[in-house]
């Protein structure tokens, strides 16, 4: 048998399964050889060789024996097919479908610029760093699943991809599947809509790996929160992975299903704290190494990346489009970054960027979080009930306002910095271990901050 033979078979099987059914399963198949009884093709990855021969095995023995040959099983070797395929980061977008719509296997592209060799790591994300890594490594589940929530621009979806870059390349055997919420609920209609809700349930729990980035977004969809579930159970009950990640914990995604929130809760949740000053400053270097490779040799004056790490503190991606502007501003009119360039042209930034909450305002918000009496909190009074809030409210004056650590003692009753000081670096040390406390920090966070 020639590969002509089975290019024709291919040809009447497109016919009968139609083009979306065969652009996913058949088509990427590539004939090898023929031989005691057996029919042995080369599929991109194991899955789509299991897909296939779960699916279509009868079929595809039903024409080989019409064409003359006395085959009765097929057999897959998995890899790379010989002829040439773009590489996943230069594609410009997925496979699509008879009616221009994703194909249901189709993974959300990976960004390359996303990976972990990339990621900066810092004390607020270095137990998501290291979870992460962990899962990455493929091998036996540990956690299931593993739940990552921050703020926007924290490095979550960073994360996500650099999980799914790492799994892939180490582990190409493995299916692993990389998509949005919105891109799970898009697909669960479209089966519906075309009739095929068997082949979606069957597809998507038939994946090793799971990644559902912004879960949030399924949250108010009933007929979508019901397969999500029905979907995480039978990976869960499979012993396959799941990483999500959502914007907020579990518990407070409002709309979220009750059995939804507790499954998602079972395995590691993971808070990727608001970025430091030490953060921020280690990504804008990081960053400012690479822009340098792209302009050319751009002079950046001393303080310029401090000042920036200063400043813009609510969210990375602004941070690094500060920086990138700066570069590109640079590189058009000739002259080097100083700190009078980064006033003038980051001036919409550095608006935005104003810290607007006050200590008292702080203050005021935390005694009536944790159900204490302001003076209390302003006062000599050192029980646990009362000094924790306090040390709450002295870091969120540190991190949420421009005010100078002698400043934030005097609107503390008058206490000395290093007090203050003291406070601050307690609950940075505590939040990491202590979940209640980072929940409690961020809660706090939102509420001042809207």
């Amino acid at each position: 048998m020639a590969a002509e033979t089975w290019a024709g078979i291919s040809e009447q099987l497109r016919r009968e399964v139609g083009d979306s059914n065969h652009r996913s399963w058949i088509a990427p198949l590539e004939y090898v050889e023929v031989g005691q009884d057996v029919l042995r093709l080369r599929a991109p990855s194991r899955f789509v060789g299991d897909w296939v021969k779960r699916n279509y095995h009868d079929q595809i023995i039903a024409h080989l024996n019409r064409s003359g040959l006395e085959v009765s099983r097929l057999d897959f070797e998995c890899g790379a097919s010989r002829a040439a395929a773009p590489a996943p980061e230069t594609r410009a977008e997925p496979a699509r479908g008879r009616n221009g719509q994703d194909d249901m296997l189709q993974s959300a592209p990976l960004d390359p610029k996303l990976r972990f060799d990339q990621y900066v790591v810092g004390k607020p994300n270095e137990l998501a760093h290291a979870a992460a890594r962990r899962v990455s490594e493929g091998g036996e589940v540990t956690f299931n699943p593993l739940f990552l929530y921050g703020g926007v621009g924290l490095g979550k979806t960073h994360l996500m991809q650099a999980i799914a870059w790492e799994m892939r390349d180490n582990h190409p055997d493995l299916q692993v599947l990389y998509l949005s919420a919105e891109q799970f609920m898009y697909r669960f209609v479209q089966a519906l809509r075309d009739r095929q809700i068997m082949d979606f349930k069957n597809l998507f729990r038939s994946v090793d790996v799971l990644m559902v980035d912004d879960v949030q977004f399924i949250a108010g969809k009933e007929s979508t929160q019901e397969e999500f579930f029905h979907t995480f159970n039978a990976l869960v009950d499979q012993n396959k992975q799941i990483v999500i990640s959502a914007d907020r914990a579990p518990g407070e995604i409002k709309d979220l299903e009750a059995r939804i929130s507790s499954r998602l809760q079972c395995g590691l949740v993971v808070y990727l704290h608001p970025t430091n000053y030490e953060l921020r400053l280690g990504i804008l270097q990081r960053k400012a190494a690479l822009f340098a490779q792209s302009y050319g040799s751009i002079s950046v004056d001393t303080g310029v990346l401090e000042f920036l790490a200063h400043r813009i503190t609510s969210n990375v991606r602004v941070l690094e489009g500060a920086l990138q502007r700066l570069f590109a501003f640079s590189s058009l009119i000739g002259q080097e970054i100083t700190l009078e360039m980064v006033q003038d042209c980051l001036s919409d930034i550095l608006r935005t960027s104003e810290r607007r909450v006050t200590v008292e305002e702080i203050q005021r918000k935390v005694a009536e979080y944790y159900n204490i009496r302001l003076s209390d909190m302003l006062g000599p009074k050192r029980t646990r009930t009362i000094a924790r809030p306090r040390q709450v409210a002295m870091y969120l004056s540190k991190e949420l306002t421009s005010r100078s650590l002698p400043e934030i003692g005097r609107r503390f009753g008058g206490r000395d910095h290093t007090t203050i000081l003291h406070g601050v670096r307690k609950v940075e040390e505590l939040r990491d271990s202590d979940t209640q406390l980072g929940e409690d920090i961020n809660l706090l966070r939102r509420l001042l901050e809207s």
